[in-house]
Formats: C-alpha cells, structure tokens, sequence
C-alpha cells in the first residue's frame, strides 16, 4: 500500500510525529491524497506491530516523535526498487457499473456512456485547469504536484477513449442482443470446480 510504503520513506529521512508526517506527506503529492491524522496513526501502529517503526523522543508540546528500524529502512529501499504490481482483474466502479449495465433489459446504456463521458470531460478540463493554473514547476513541491495531476490527466484522457471505444462496439449489437434474464440454474454453494472451470475454458477455446 502506498501511503505505508510513502510514510515509512519521509521516516527514513528522519524522525517525525503525526501532524508533522501528514504534513509532509501532503508537500510530496501536492495534496492530491488527503490524509486525516486518524489514518496517520493508525499506519504508524501497525508499521510499529511490524516492526518497522518505534516511538523515540517526545517534545515539549508532547509530540511523540517516531523513527523508522533498520528493517523499515530496508522495506523502504525494497519498495523503491520493485515496481508496482497490479491486481489481476478490476475493481474500476465504471467498467463494472457499464459491464452490468449492457446486459440489463431495457437500459439505455448509450445513454449512461454519454452521462460519464460528460462528467469525464468537465473532470478533464478542470485538471487542466489547475496544471496551467499551477505555480513554477521547477520547485521540489511544485514538480511533485504536477507529477500526480498529470498522471490523473492520463487516466481522464484513457477514460474518455474507453468510453469512445465501448460505444462504438456496442453500437455494432442489438441492445437486445445483450441483455441477460435471470438465470434459472440454480447456483451451487462455494468455487466452482476446477473441472466445471476446464469445460468452460474448453469450451470458449472451441468457439473461437
């Protein structure tokens, strides 16, 4: 998870307390994730169970200050280094909401495209908005700022093709076509077996 991963690397640059961490979290992604201070900690208690992090001084003021263990240090070096894995499938809420919808009777799913590409587009413009609206680009915080809008300019540009792409294939089948009753078949409790998975992939493979 990342927001661990990035606290225990703003730690290894030296110690922090709570308010200070979220702080500095915000400074090196432009404020594009927010963090309330509950969260903070509670990352901090489970990076401490981890052994990872341990509570070191405490000020004047009361801030307990926390410092990362050697073995934080090398989880940080071992999460630089490594790329990103991606999870296999997707739990993107409109894929799954446009999945769903094409196989519904009687939905306009033309219709439910063009309300998501409008808000996309009007999400689109108002990023590049604040991007062109944006300070110099050449300071630390700045630079990382602009790095987290534009990656979510890309998303918003990717998520406008998509949806292009998905009207355009969906116009070349009847709504009709699509649309998927109840099945009367009466599912069975647990996984499918692995032999009923084999007959279905077999199948597919036959069909092409």
């Amino acid at each position: 998870m990342s927001v661990r991963q990035s606290l225990l690397a703003i730690l290894d640059q030296g110690q922090c307390y709570g308010y200070q961490l979220r702080a500095e979290f915000d400074r090196r992604t432009g404020s594009t994730w927010p963090l309330n201070v509950g969260q903070i900690y509670n990352t901090l208690d489970r990076l401490e169970r981890d052994g990872l992090v341990e509570k070191g001084d405490v000020d004047d003021q009361g801030h307990v200050y926390w410092e990362i263990t050697p073995e934080g240090s090398a989880e940080v070096r071992a999460w630089l280094s490594s790329p990103v894995e991606r999870a296999q499938g997707t739990r993107d809420e409109l894929a799954i909401k446009l999945a769903v919808a094409a196989t519904l009777p009687g939905v306009d799913v033309g219709q439910v495209i063009h309300t998501q590409r409008r808000a996309s587009l009007t999400q689109l413009q108002e990023l590049n908005r604040a991007k062109y609206a944006g300070a110099n680009p050449d300071g630390p915080e700045e630079l990382a700022w602009a790095l987290v809008v534009d990656s979510m300019i890309f998303q918003a540009e990717a998520e406008v093709r998509w949806l292009d792409h998905t009207e355009e294939r969906l116009k070349r089948h009847p709504q009709h076509a699509l649309a998927l009753e109840l099945s009367t078949e009466k599912p069975k409790r647990g996984r499918p077996a692995k032999a009923d998975v084999a007959v279905r992939d077999d199948a597919k493979q036959a069909s092409r």
